[in-house]
């Protein structure tokens, strides 16, 4: 065999193959998911013009925010099931365009109905993006790179929220009147934008499976798809057998995961649609200084969600990984919780909230993706998406509810908190019988 550039050993080479798989296929999958990640939830930056502009309520807009899920979760399954068919390339491409249009769209909303109907469309839309990017990793990368790989992709959340609150917060202060629009119209217009030119990207950029990969050589492919191959060997010989379509919906293991999900998911969405209206209403209300201060969060959720990622592949540990990131995400959503306490601390137990929520999700995706394979891995990743995603729908039409009730974030925050809290306990629950060292 012979060994790449400054490879001289076998395990050397395989390394060296996986560091060009990822800066081939990473970064470009990280710029798409903050793409995508930011049409989701810009509207949250919207919200402060917007919600005046249109005489929304509190809840009308969480509902308007949340619906967004109720078309994710009606086609995500079919959506994963058909990229399977198709491949990434010719599947993600187009529906990057389509999402940025949708998105760019919802600059012309007059009121509730409107408004629904684009969020809706935009979630049936989008619903194909990230299960199907989560499936996509698992033809490249191997069981033991493959936590690192899904929590750089999956940082694609806080650097969206990080970049997108000074942007967000520059349209907002700057560009009300321009063209006799208002600030939060050029919000959705300019961020729909990008989305449809990194489709258009996809389709010439995106290689479906390492056998197509025009650049590795032979004997990398050969390494790679060896890998691949003994991994789902070890999944068919430890696990109870989970590879065909219908295995995903009787696996029990699937149901508790999609719980578990939920649960970090709920804490999620609730950041990244209420965070701008908390720093509002706690520190300041200048949509500039409001998009500079979200970058905190944001920002430190990233690096933390490398740090965990990076650890947990070095050390094989899955288990307590992810249950001690989301419980620090318990106590920080109770901590900020408390009544009274100033906008600085609360902001940073916010912050400690984002990267422990961060970190969960992204080690969390360790879970389904060593115990589903096959057909199973397919529609099993998009189901627990699915149901996962739903608390995208719950989570901010709770808190606007709570919110038009008490006129205080406290009850919602403990709500967050008891959600995460729940996710933890499933979490030892479904890997009690596992081995700590592969979960």
């Amino acid at each position: 065999m012979s060994f790449a550039a400054g490879a001289s050993t076998p395990a050397q080479f395989e390394a060296a193959a996986y560091r060009k798989i990822t800066w081939r296929l990473m970064p470009f999958l990280l710029i798409c998911y903050i793409l995508a990640y930011l049409d989701r939830v810009n509207v949250g930056f919207a919200k402060l013009q917007m919600q005046d502009d249109l005489g929304m309520t509190e809840a009308v807009y969480g509902l308007g925010a949340g619906i967004f899920f109720i078309g994710y979760f009606l086609f995500e399954v079919p959506a994963n099931m058909v990229l399977q068919r198709v491949g990434a390339r010719r599947w993600i491409g187009p529906i990057m365009m389509v999402w940025g249009v949708l998105s760019a769209a919802t600059m012309f909303v007059t009121g509730t109905t409107s408004f629904y109907i684009l969020r809706f469309l935009l979630g049936i839309v989008e619903s194909g993006f990230f299960p199907g990017v989560i499936l996509y990793l698992t033809f490249w990368f191997t069981d033991k790179y493959r936590s690192k790989m899904v929590a750089a992709f999956m940082m694609g959340i806080p650097l969206s929220g990080a970049l997108a609150g000074p942007i967000s917060g520059w349209i907002l202060a700057r560009m009300t009147g321009v063209g006799g629009l208002r600030a939060w119209q050029w919000l959705f217009l300019m961020e729909g934008l990008p989305s449809i030119l990194a489709g258009l990207l996809t389709l010439y950029f995106l290689t479906d499976k390492p056998e197509q990969a025009h650049w590795l050589s032979d004997t990398e492919k050969r390494i790679v798809l060896d890998g691949l191959h003994q991994d789902e060997l070890k999944k068919k010989q430890s696990g109870p057998g989970h590879h065909s379509l219908a295995d995903a919906f009787r696996s029990a293991d699937v149901w508790i995961l999609s719980f578990i999900y939920f649960g970090y998911v709920m804490g999620n969405y609730a950041l990244g649609f209420w965070l701008p209206q908390v720093i509002k209403e706690t520190l300041t209300a200048n949509p500039l200084y409001i998009g500079w201060l979200s970058v905190i969060p944001w920002g430190m959720a990233a690096i933390s969600m490398v740090i965990a990622g990076h650890h947990s592949d070095v050390t094989g540990e899955r288990r307590w990984h992810l249950t001690i990131a989301g419980f620090v995400g318990v106590v920080s959503f109770a901590l900020s919780s408390i009544h009274g306490i100033p906008g600085a601390a609360g902001l940073a137990a916010l912050t400690l909230a984002a990267m422990g929520t961060e970190c969960a999700l992204a080690l969390f995706w360790a879970l389904p993706t060593g115990i589903l394979s096959g057909a199973a891995a397919a529609a099993g990743i998009a189901w627990i998406n699915s149901i996962g995603n739903l608390s995208g729908y719950v989570s901010p039409y709770m808190i606007g509810a709570i919110r038009d009730s008490t006129h205080s974030m406290t009850l919602a925050l403990l709500a967050l908190s008891a959600c995460q809290l729940t996710a933890c306990g499933l979490t030892l629950y479904v890997t009690r019988q596992r081995n700590p060292k592969k979960l």
